[in-house]
């Protein structure tokens, strides 16, 4: 049995680690499910600070992975989130390289779905980059995937934890204006949701500075080979180093997005599916679908009818072997089980033979007698 956090999380084993955490397979013990439960590794005022935004980020939205629960234990605490098994992006790469167009634009719809829900909430994510973007494990089904890691996400109009001069994320997915010190703002998450894009086109991690340097000297580069020129033209909309050249919201990139999926040519016949595999592994010893040992729940009880009677149980198959009968013993004990008795016969009474019906008549003749005796004493 694993670690027991807060009398309701068992930590099973570990299954991913971040810069101020480590993520668990647990069960949750009150709601008998597997959750992945993030558990702060530090506890410095600043990276507890950080650890309350990320645990109060609550978005309902079926492509973001944001916190369900917390819990504290002494002088620990943990949060807690679905459980999702396909891995990252960073996997699905490692296992296919470059990705079919079709396959990237139903990622970067959903991706930028999540996203529009996120900024509606006022939030800048400000990490997007393709470990954060989680995939479901749908095998060769449509592909679902989950943004999450929302450690340095900001809600606009809240105090900044650094100094304006120190960038917060990922070097390689940072936008031109956060080198800058800029404020967080949704056009810098927009702008990391190109960079993802030509990832997973291209299959290798793309230089941002370089783009950038082109973008401004030269323009508006041409398609990258393997890239439909229809869906360039929302990347570099994307990737424009100019925040207000760039798409105003996540909806507006998933229009132009949508119209270019209509200009995309058909798969190839021979194109091979794309697999998103189980990334999270066997479960250890012990545990199973139900949980720690595999306990079953106790069965219900058997359901009330119409009028209020519980169903009987249905009768024996035909071929059945019959039940077996208790023997019979005299010299038994008291509690031994006992042969039925008979059952009460159930008719009319038999007619009296003669012996009985003499006798009945001399019951007669003595009240009789009795009778007249009491008379004569009047």
């Amino acid at each position: 049995m694993g670690e027991v956090f807060a009398g309701r999380y068992e930590l099973i084993d570990p299954i991913g680690r971040g810069a101020v955490g480590a993520v668990w397979r647990a069960w949750d013990h009150r709601r008998r499910r597997y959750v992945a439960a993030k558990v702060l590794q530090q506890s410095d005022a600043h990276t507890l600070l950080r650890f309350v935004r990320e645990q109060a980020l609550r978005i309902d939205h079926p492509h973001v992975l944001a916190p369900t629960s917390w819990a504290a234990d002494d002088d620990k605490v943990l949060f807690t989130m679905d459980l999702v098994s396909g891995g990252s992006l960073g996997h699905v790469m490692g296992d296919y390289g470059p990705l079919p167009p079709r396959f990237t634009c139903t990622l970067l719809d959903q991706l930028l779905s999540g996203l529009a829900a996120v900024h509606a909430e006022g939030v800048v994510h400000r990490d997007i980059k393709p470990a954060n973007i989680l995939m479901e494990a749908t095998g060769t089904g449509r592909p679902h995937l989950r943004l999450s890691d929302f450690g340095i996400s900001l809600r606009k109009g809240e105090p900044r934890l650094t100094a304006t001069d120190h960038v917060v994320g990922t070097p390689g997915y940072f936008a031109p204006e956060q080198l800058l010190g800029a404020e967080p703002d949704f056009s810098a998450d927009l702008f990391a949701v190109g960079l993802v894009a030509l990832y997973l086109l291209l299959g290798r991690k793309p230089d941002a500075q370089a783009l950038v340097e082109h973008f401004l000297a030269h323009g508006t580069p041409h398609a990258p080979e393997g890239v439909p020129a229809a869906l360039w033209d929302v990347i570099a909309t994307l990737l424009q180093p100019d925040p207000g050249n760039r798409f105003r919201t996540a909806t507006g990139a998933r229009k132009a997005l949508a119209g270019a999926v209509e200009l995309l040519p058909a798969p190839a016949p021979d194109e091979d599916p794309v697999e998103v595999f189980d990334q999270l592994g066997p479960l250890p010893a012990g545990y199973g679908p139900l949980g720690p040992h595999d306990t079953p729940p106790p069965p219900p009880p058997p359901a009330p009818s119409a009028t209020g009677s519980f169903h009987l149980p249905p009768p024996p198959h035909p071929h059945a072997d019959p039940p077996a009968t208790p023997p019979t013993n005299p010299t038994a004990a008291p509690h031994a089980h006992l042969p039925a008795a008979p059952a009460p016969r159930v008719g009319p009474l038999p007619a009296p033979g003669p012996k009985a019906t003499a006798t009945l008549l001399l019951a007669a003749l003595a009240c009789f007698a009795v009778g007249l005796w009491a008379l004569t004493r009047i």
